[in-house]
Order: structure tokens, then C-alpha cells, then sequence
């Protein structure tokens, strides 16, 4: 693959890993995998919770994919995308991890937006968090956010339509 195509695949992964991701928090997150969700909506003293088994779901991912682009395991059945692939996914889980980990639960750094993009993304993850268990919701992404105003609109049609349990700070 020429170099230009590579970087292609590289950030086309990483873009829709946002979508992946929004999906997966959505449906599986908020659905089925609530098991392992659940205690990153609740308050913990730990610093792991169940909710970073996912992270492993992600490591799965890409580390599948370096290895079906990889001669050293599949031999001349490689698929070289797969590499790149692999990179891309490798690269969002990086992202991932420095803005929603770092950034909006500041587990690793600490450092208070505020504005910009940067606090645009943490009070789009926060209000993502003001619903109380796994119905209703809003900002199932984790590096694209959605303007506040109307997310907090959303909720409140949320709230309203009996649809979401909305903690009592934002009830109004």
C-alpha cells in the first residue's frame, strides 16, 4: 500500500471508531453490557471499574486486525489493511483514553476546561451522566459532542416523556 493510502486507512478507522463507539455505548452499554457499565454511572473509591472491560473489547478489536495483517501469523494470507486497521483502532483506544478517561473523569490528569472544544466535551459527557440508569440518555460519544443547550433540551423531553430518570440538579 502506498503511503498516502495507509494514512487514509489509518484515519478513516480512527473516524469510525467514533461510531463504533457511539453504537456500542448506546446499545451494548446501555443495553446488555449494563453489568459492566453500571459502575461508571455510579459514585466508587476504586480506580477500576467493571465499565474498563470494555477497554479489553477494544484491545480484542485491534489486536485481531494486526493479526490478520500480519505475514509473521497469517503468512501470505495477510491482509496488509488489516494492519492499519489495527493502528487506527489502536489510536482511538489512545484518544479515547486521554479525553474520556484523562480529560472528563480526570483519572489521570487533572484539568478543568474551560472552553473550547475541551469544555464542550466534558459538559456533553456529564450530561450523558445526569440520567440515573441505563434508560434514556443523551452523548453516547466520547470525542464528538453535541452542542449542550440542546442536549439538556433533550433530556428535559426525556424527563418529561417519562423516558429517563434525570438526577435532581438538571430536573429543572
Amino acid at each position: 500500500m502506498s503511503t498516502p493510502a495507509i494514512l487514509a486507512v489509518i484515519l478513516a478507522t480512527v473516524a469510525a471508531m467514533e461510531g463504533v463507539a457511539w453504537v456500542s455505548h448506546k446499545y451494548i452499554m446501555h443495553g446488555f453490557g449494563w453489568a459492566w457499565h453500571r459502575d461508571h454511572h455510579e459514585p466508587h473509591d476504586g480506580m477500576l471499574e467493571k465499565n474498563d472491560l470494555f477497554a479489553l473489547v477494544g484491545a480484542a478489536m485491534s489486536i485481531s486486525m494486526f493479526a490478520a495483517g500480519s505475514p509473521m501469523i497469517r503468512g501470505a494470507a495477510a491482509w496488509e489493511p488489516g494492519t492499519w486497521i489495527g493502528l487506527g483502532v489502536l489510536l482511538y483506544g489512545i484518544i479515547y483514553t486521554l479525553v474520556h478517561d484523562g480529560l472528563v473523569h480526570q483519572r489521570w490528569f487533572r484539568w478543568v476546561p474551560r472552553h473550547g472544544y475541551a469544555k464542550r466535551l466534558v459538559q456533553a459527557h456529564k450530561l450523558h451522566h445526569a440520567t440515573i440508569g441505563k434508560e434514556g440518555g443523551v452523548s453516547f460519544g466520547f470525542v464528538l459532542a453535541r452542542d449542550p443547550v440542546k442536549l439538556r433540551a433533550e433530556l428535559k423531553a426525556q424527563r418529561e416523556a417519562g423516558i429517563a430518570m434525570v438526577r435532581e440538579a438538571l430536573a429543572e
